[in-house]
């Protein structure tokens, strides 16, 4: 009964807002004020603030939101718990026995996870045998000379 009476109040003053709002010309915001103000009474008898109040004061609805809550809780839980530790236990097992067998596949000439063999760049194969043995131990700035003839220096 209050909050009607609440609802209805607050109702009338947006109302008459609207009015003097209006009677200066400003017919767009009155307009607006004159919407915003009809919405509670709106709720009130359509019922939705009787519903509101008996939720707010009965302990038995807040114990379920409380429940909710602690399901919510639960839930987003298990799931950052499942992504950090690498998914279920069978993806788990998976990945162990992956890792035992060495991850190879039968047709592969290389080991598919896992540190791989360093892969030779084109250059460093087409390199002619006269500029490497110019360089004897130059071969280590051998990406660093390629990539400063790329720029032109």
């Amino acid at each position: 009964m209050l909050a009607e009476t609440i609802c209805s109040a607050a109702s009338a003053a947006g109302l008459g807002i609207a009015a003097v709002t209006a009677y200066r010309k400003r017919f767009l915001a009155a307009t607006r004020i004159a919407a915003y103000s009809l919405v509670p009474i709106g709720l009130v008898l359509t019922g939705v603030v009787q519903w509101v109040t008996d939720i707010a004061f009965k302990p038995s609805v807040w114990l379920g939101f409380g429940l909710l809550g602690v399901a919510w809780l639960l839930f987003i839980t298990t799931r950052a718990v499942e992504r950090r530790g690498g998914g279920t236990r069978k993806e788990r097992k998976a990945a162990a026995r992956a890792a035992r067998d060495g991850a190879v596949e039968p047709a592969a000439s290389a080991p598919s996870l896992g540190a791989g063999v360093p892969a030779v760049r084109p250059q460093q194969r087409e390199q002619p045998k006269k500029q490497a043995a110019a360089s004897g131990s130059g071969e280590d700035f051998s990406d660093i000379e390629a990539i400063l003839k790329k720029h032109g220096i």
